[in-house]
């Protein structure tokens, strides 16, 4: 891997192939590595990018305070900049979904397509007035949480609450896989832990109604109800914008049924390169 000197720390990143750049950020509590069949089965016609968004992977921890969505955005921005990258198609998992959507608000017609997979635009509670968000942050549960148990066990909690109340496998439908997820989140320490948490929590997305960039939205059978909804609410923003949604996979959807996923994004890709 190589790295990019940022103000407050050093993001990690890694490049194979040539071709028109495919760039892959992955969610929250995960890393680079999440992406391998994606990376595996595009980088003989692309040039493929992946990186470990800071608090992740061999990013690790960074100086800032607090994280945001916004900020990083504003590393992406600074890698496609040092790597001179233009018209990246963007592929975003969970996480690096709202990224992307947040690259997309700022440049609208800069990205020569996007994919967002397991696609969510903002925490529960949903259609809560932000104002009010702040006072029913579960933040100082999830820090003491954090304190008494640690990252992994803190996240096992978290999917145990969403299966209860979703009623589905949520995160993975593969007990491998969801292992190999929750194993990836016990390298993360309690403070970033918290403050990637944050930075999701407290993120409020944009209406994309004047984005231009071909996007696909892809979600697992399994996903929540509600993050469902947001993907149909994105849809609907987005010209020309199409959403899939695959069987037999949960949020990890692109670990859950590679081929399918792949296969769906060669035709997606396919089309956005030629557009």
């Amino acid at each position: 891997m190589a790295e990019l000197s940022l103000e407050d720390g050093t993001l990690w990143y890694e490049t194979r192939g040539d071709g028109q750049p495919l760039v892959f950020i992955h969610g929250g509590w995960m890393n680079g590595q999440s992406w391998q069949p994606q990376v595996d089965r595009f980088d003989d016609d692309y040039e493929v990018v992946t990186f470990d968004v800071r608090g992740h992977g061999q990013t690790g921890a960074t100086e800032a305070d607090q994280y945001s969505v916004e900020l990083f955005t504003d590393d992406l921005e600074a890698l496609l900049s040092h790597l001179d990258l233009e018209a990246p198609i963007l592929c975003g998992l969970s996480l690096g979904s709202m990224v992307v959507q947040e690259f997309m608000d700022r440049h609208p017609d800069r990205a020569a397509g996007a994919i967002l997979g397991g696609a969510v635009r903002s925490m529960p509670p949903l259609n809560m007035p932000a104002e009010l968000k702040p006072f029913m942050s579960p933040l100082p549960a999830l820090t003491t949480s954090l304190s008494l148990t640690g990252s992994k066990t803190t996240f096992r909690s978290m999917l145990g609450s969403i299966r209860a109340t979703t009623g589905e496998r949520w995160l993975s439908v593969n007990p491998e896989i969801q292992s190999q997820a929750i194993d990836a989140v016990d390298e993360i320490g309690r403070d970033e832990f918290r403050k990637v948490f944050d930075a999701l929590y407290r993120y409020e997305p944009s209406n994309l109604s004047h984005v231009e960039t071909p996007t696909l939205v892809v979600h697992g059978e399994q996903e929540a109800p509600l993050v469902k909804r947001q993907g149909r609410q994105l849809v609907s923003e987005v010209g020309g914008a199409e959403r899939l949604e695959l069987s037999d996979s949960g949020h990890l959807v692109n670990l859950d049924r590679p081929n399918a996923f792949n296969s769906a994004s060669e035709t997606f890709l396919e089309t956005a390169s030629a557009a």
